[in-house]
């Protein structure tokens, strides 16, 4: 499946992005290993040279550990996976509010739409 680009920001970004998403969602558990670099440039249909600078910026971060001979894994570090976690939340709840301000929400009244919401979902 085709990874789907923004043409807005620099693609590595991303990459960094998806990669971050799918380790926070468990896609990829703690202490799995990724796919190779070449392996995850085709799958997202983009040069490895890309992939290995997302891969690169995301080991500087310490979401993801090299090893020598045996590739990359994702970090053990729980507390790490969970602050990558609050830190997409809460980016995606800025975004919200962003998108809800022209329309005159403020951020109290779309916090009462999400307790409707969640009501009507029966959650």
């Amino acid at each position: 499946m085709a990874w789907k680009f923004a043409a807005d920001r620099p693609i590595y970004l991303q990459l960094m992005e998806e990669i971050t998403l799918r380790v926070v969602t468990g896609v990829y558990e703690p202490g799995d290993k990724l796919p190779s670099v070449r392996e995850l440039a085709a799958e997202a249909e983009v040069n490895p040279n890309t992939m290995q600078r997302a891969l690169s910026e995301l080991e500087a971060t310490g979401m993801i550990n090299a090893q020598r001979t045996s590739g990359r894994y994702v970090t053990n570090d729980s507390q790490l996976l969970e602050s990558y976690r609050q830190n997409l939340a809460r980016g995606y709840i800025r975004e919200a509010l962003q998108k809800l301000a022209p329309l005159g929400y403020t951020p109290e009244e779309v916090l009462e739409m999400l307790r409707q919401v969640r009501e009507e979902e029966g959650q």
